[in-house]
C-alpha cells in the first residue's frame, strides 16, 4: 500500500516500510564518493608535481647541451653541405650566393694533400701521449695509495701532481716553448755545462716529442686523481686480507688494485683519445717559435686555416664533421670492444 492510499488513522504495514526504505536507499546521493573525489585530486596534483621535478633539474643541462653542442654540430653539418657560388665578376651584393654542394666539400677535404699527413702526425702523437700519460698516472696513483706512504706526503704529492692540470694549455705551451728555445733555455745551459750536446727540441726531428711532452705534463695529474679516487673507494679490509695471506705490495697492486680500477682506466683512455684527436692549443702556441709547425700540423689546425685564413667555412665545416665522426667511432668502438670486460657486464 502506498503513502497516498493510507487513511487518516491507518498506519503503514511492514511491507510498506520496506518498500519506502528501498526507494530512499536507491535514489539517495552518496556523499562519501563525492567527498572522496576532491581528496583524490588533491593527492594526484602533488604526485604530478613530483614527477616533473627530475625534468626541471635536467632542463638547464639539456638547454646548455642544445645551445653549445647539438646546435653547433647541426649547423656545421648544414654548412658542410653548402658552398658559395660567384656569378659575374663577383662584384655587387648579389654576386655571391650560397647553394647546395652535396658531398663536394667532404671530397675536397679528404683528398687534400695536407689532410692525411696531419692525420698520421696526430696518430703518432697519440701513440706517444696516451700510453705515457696513463702509465704515469697509474704509477703515481698506486704509489700514493701504497701502505707505506704517509698521509702528509700523499696530500702534498697529490696537489703537486694535479697542479699542472690547472694551468691553461696556452700558458703551459708558452712556458715549455721558452724552455725549448736554445738561447734562453736553462735546460740547454745545464746540458752544455755537463758536456752534453743539447738537441734542438723544436726541430723537425724533435717537435712531435716536444708537443707531446706539454700534453703529458698537463694531463697526467687529472688522470692520476681519477684513478686514485677509485683506489680510495676500495675497502681496506680487502688489502689487509691479502697481506695476511702473505701478498706483497707489488702483488696486491697487480692482482687486486689494477683490476679494480680498470673502469677508471677505460674512462681516462677515452678522454685521452678524444683530447688527442682534438689537439690544437699546444702546436698552435708553439708555431711562432718553430718553422717546423705548419698551419696544417693537426686536423684542427687545418680547420682553423680554412675557416679564418682562407675564409672557407664550408670546407672547414666538412673537416670538423669528419673529425667529430672519427672521434665518435673510435670512442664508442673502444668502449664496445673492452667495455664488457672492464665494467663486468654480462649479456
Amino acid at each position: 500500500m502506498t503513502r497516498a492510499g493510507w487513511g487518516a488513522g491507518a498506519r503503514p504495514t511492514r511491507s510498506d516500510r520496506k518498500v519506502s526504505a528501498m526507494s530512499l536507499t536507491t535514489h539517495a546521493p552518496r556523499p562519501t564518493v563525492a567527498a572522496a573525489r576532491p581528496a583524490t585530486a588533491r593527492r594526484a596534483r602533488p604526485a604530478a608535481r613530483r614527477a616533473g621535478v627530475p625534468y626541471a633539474f635536467l632542463a638547464p643541462g639539456l638547454l646548455l647541451f642544445t645551445l653549445f653542442l647539438a646546435a653547433p654540430i647541426g649547423y656545421a653539418g648544414y654548412l658542410s653541405l653548402r658552398k658559395v657560388k660567384v656569378s659575374g665578376l663577383g662584384l655587387g651584393a648579389k654576386s655571391r650566393s650560397e647553394v647546395w654542394a652535396g658531398l663536394s666539400n667532404y671530397t675536397r677535404s679528404l683528398t687534400d694533400g695536407e689532410f692525411l699527413p696531419s692525420v698520421y702526425r696526430i696518430l703518432g702523437y697519440g701513440l706517444i701521449v696516451v700510453p705515457t700519460m696513463l702509465g704515469l698516472a697509474l704509477l703515481m696513483a698506486l704509489l700514493l695509495d701504497a701502505n707505506r706512504t704517509r698521509p702528509a706526503i700523499s696530500g702534498f704529492a697529490r696537489i703537486a701532481i694535479f697542479l699542472p692540470y690547472a694551468v691553461p694549455a696556452v700558458v703551459a705551451s708558452l712556458l715549455w716553448g721558452f724552455l725549448y728555445l736554445p738561447r734562453v733555455s736553462p735546460i740547454t745551459d745545464a746540458l752544455q755545462a755537463a758536456g752534453i750536446a743539447a738537441p734542438e727540441l723544436l726541430s723537425s726531428s724533435w717537435v712531435l716529442w716536444a708537443v707531446a711532452n706539454v700534453a703529458i705534463w698537463g694531463g697526467t695529474g687529472f688522470n692520476m686523481i681519477v684513478i686514485y679516487t677509485a683506489l680510495r673507494a676500495v675497502p681496506t679490509s680487502l688489502y689487509e686480507s691479502a697481506r695476511i695471506d702473505g701478498a706483497s705490495e707489488l702483488a696486491i697492486a697487480w692482482r687486486i688494485k689494477i683490476p679494480i680500477v680498470m673502469p677508471s682506466l677505460v674512462m681516462t683512455f677515452v678522454f685521452s683519445l678524444i683530447a688527442t684527436l682534438q689537439v690544437f692549443a699546444e702546436p698552435m702556441t708553439l708555431k711562432p717559435l718553430s718553422n717546423t709547425i705548419s698551419f696544417t700540423w693537426t686536423p684542427l689546425m687545418k680547420v682553423y686555416r680554412d675557416a679564418f685564413v682562407r675564409n672557407d667555412i664550408y670546407s672547414a665545416a666538412a673537416t670538423s664533421v669528419v673529425i667529430a665522426l672519427a672521434t665518435f667511432v673510435l670512442s664508442f668502438g673502444f668502449l664496445k670492444l673492452v667495455g664488457r670486460r672492464a665494467f663486468n657486464q654480462e649479456d
